[in-house]
């Protein structure tokens, strides 16, 4: 099973930016559709974003269009998450996502078809 490594979570004052990446390690072949999903205190995850396969697909939830910005690198295996204009209600443990199947459009990934979750980095966004 592939393992996705996450960093760049933190703190950061309202209206600031974080950038998050996601490393697939243990994968010679980088081609599923890849995602980002949160979960804040007391809420079911989330959907966030999803890009797929050759990144020439993505989708994002209401809540974060027009502020956060989904890119991968399939050379280096990363998948990233501009996070701008970051406001409180921001604030989760962000959880990058990897879909079961290869070749996947970001219009076909949900919580039900991922089949590697990293271990989540947490983004406090503060007033």
């Amino acid at each position: 099973q592939v393992s996705l490594v996450e960093s760049g979570g933190g703190l950061v004052q309202a209206g600031g930016s974080l950038r998050l990446s996601c490393v697939a390690v243990g994968r010679t072949i980088f081609r599923n559709a890849m995602g980002w999903f949160r979960q804040a205190p007391g809420k079911e995850r989330e959907f966030v974003v999803a890009i797929g396969w050759n990144g020439g697909t993505t989708y994002y939830a209401d809540s974060v269009t027009g502020r956060f910005t989904i890119s991968r690198d399939n050379v280096k295996k990363t998948v990233y998450l501009q996070m701008n204009s970051l406001r409180p209600e921001d604030t989760a443990v962000y959880y990058c996502a990897a879909d079961r199947n290869a070749y996947a459009t970001a219009q076909q990934m949900g919580p039900t078809t991922v089949g590697d979750w990293g271990q989540g980095t947490q983004v406090t966004v503060s007033s």
